[in-house]
């Protein structure tokens, strides 16, 4: 039996063995030095591949040939990457046919090879299922620490994003929390990433931050508040919240003049906890007397009615109510254009669906910093879409600014 050729090995398998065996890497940093080696061996191996699919034969492999075309050395190439300026061998073929679709005949620039990948880390693949899908693309195999480190490279441009300079008033603050699972000093444990969306004063909204990590609390919030004051922020109107512990000890020592409005919606959901399932569509639409009555005194008056007379047996739900009457009934005190916008926190429910979506594979993450990389890539992706201002907006601004007076009118008429 004839003894079968050992398989050449790959630029990649020579590179991995040398980074395994170099007694110079000791550090994350010698791993990534010797990663940006890696890079220049991985796109030649997909310039390789892509030739190989092009004439449909391997090299050296004459048997299985059926063209008349043929490979015809290299050309040398300088293209700039993220990771830096590197010098390629692009392989020609005799007939000049071969077009690289990876990296055309004029690109100078490869990084968008780079953002391909983390655009699929932002879709929700795992760093496993973006390993398969470059493997299937390109016929090139990457690991999951590679596909992380490259990734990793967002992390300056988050951080810059969660720095930026913001306006100086918000006309709504909206704040509420998604839970995940994350890995911690070896334990996975839940987290909160708290998400803060703010109106200027054109009607337009954006995310101002992302906030992982920590238990509510007032001290907090006072720093995410403070965050956000350190940042340019001197005024916000009125916050909507999903009853965040803590926080309106917070905002009043932030922003003491902000309105509170504790979301309706969370509200109701909370009541139905202590409700059975049998009576939770009636009471549901009963308490619509409360939270849609024209008036806050009407709506008071019928919250007791529910709770001495029809409802007496959910009457501890119902005392909820009247424990956070002062930040659930600020939104009574408005028209119906902007009672709408500051009646519940679902603008960020609605971003919290895409945040689902995307981690939905996940069962959880390995640090914080895999846990924003991906909200902030569905956070940026979301708000492309956020390009019209809130409807009836110039209605809304003209009661804001007879209820808030001058602090709304000298950014009015200065923008």
């Amino acid at each position: 039996m004839a003894k079968r050729k050992k398989k050449e090995e790959s630029n990649i398998e020579k590179l991995a063995k040398l980074i395994a065996r170099d007694p110079e890497v000791n550090t994350m940093k010698d791993v990534y030095d010797k990663i940006k080696e890696l890079m220049g061996p991985i796109i030649q191996e997909m310039l390789e591949a892509e030739l190989e699919d092009e004439l449909g034969y391997e090299k050296y492999d004459k048997e299985n040939k059926e063209t008349d075309n043929s490979r015809n050395g290299y050309s040398s190439k300088k293209v700039r990457s993220s990771m830096g300026e590197m010098e390629l061998k692009i392989p020609r073929d005799r007939k000049g046919e071969y077009e690289p679709k990876i990296i055309p005949k004029y690109k100078r620039d490869i990084s968008d090879i780079e953002s391909r990948i983390i655009g699929m880390y932002g879709l929700g693949l795992s760093t496993k299922d973006i390993v398969r899908n470059v493997e299937d693309i390109y016929g090139v195999e990457l690991s999951a620490e590679m596909i992380s480190k490259i990734t990793n490279k967002i992390l300056p441009e988050i951080r810059e994003w969660q720095s930026r300079p913001l306006e100086e008033i918000y006309t709504f603050v909206f704040m509420d929390g998604i839970v995940f699972k994350v890995k911690d000093d070896g334990e996975i444990i839940k987290k909160t990433a708290y998400v803060v969306i703010g109106v200027n004063i054109d009607g337009f909204k954006e995310v101002l931050g992302i906030y992982i990590g920590e238990i509510e609390s007032s001290k907090f919030w006072l720093r995410v508040l403070n965050d956000l004051k350190n940042r340019g922020v001197k005024d916000i109107l009125i916050a909507s919240v999903d009853g965040l512990t803590g926080f309106p000890q917070a905002i009043k020592a932030a922003f003491p003049d902000t309105v509170v409005q504790r979301c309706i919606i969370h509200q109701i959901r909370n009541t139905l906890k202590y409700v059975n399932y049998k009576d939770r569509k009636e009471l549901v639409n009963d308490l619509k007397k409360v939270y849609k009555a024209p008036n806050k005194d009407i709506a008071y008056s019928n919250l007791q009615d529910l709770k001495e007379n029809k409802w007496t047996k959910y009457k501890l739900a119902l005392e909820s109510w009247e424990k956070h009457w002062e930040t659930i009934s600020p939104y009574f005190d408005y028209g119906d254009e902007v009672r709408k916008i500051m009646y519940t926190t679902n603008v960020i429910e609605s971003l919290n669906r895409q945040y689902r979506k995307v981690t939905k594979n996940k069962t959880s993450f390995p640090n914080d910093d895999a846990l924003l990389k991906i909200l902030y890539l569905a956070t940026i992706d979301a708000t492309k879409r956020w390009t019209a201002r809130y409807r009836n907006w110039s209605k809304v601004l003209n009661e804001l600014s007879i209820f808030f007076k001058e602090r709304i009118t000298k950014y009015v008429y200065n923008s």
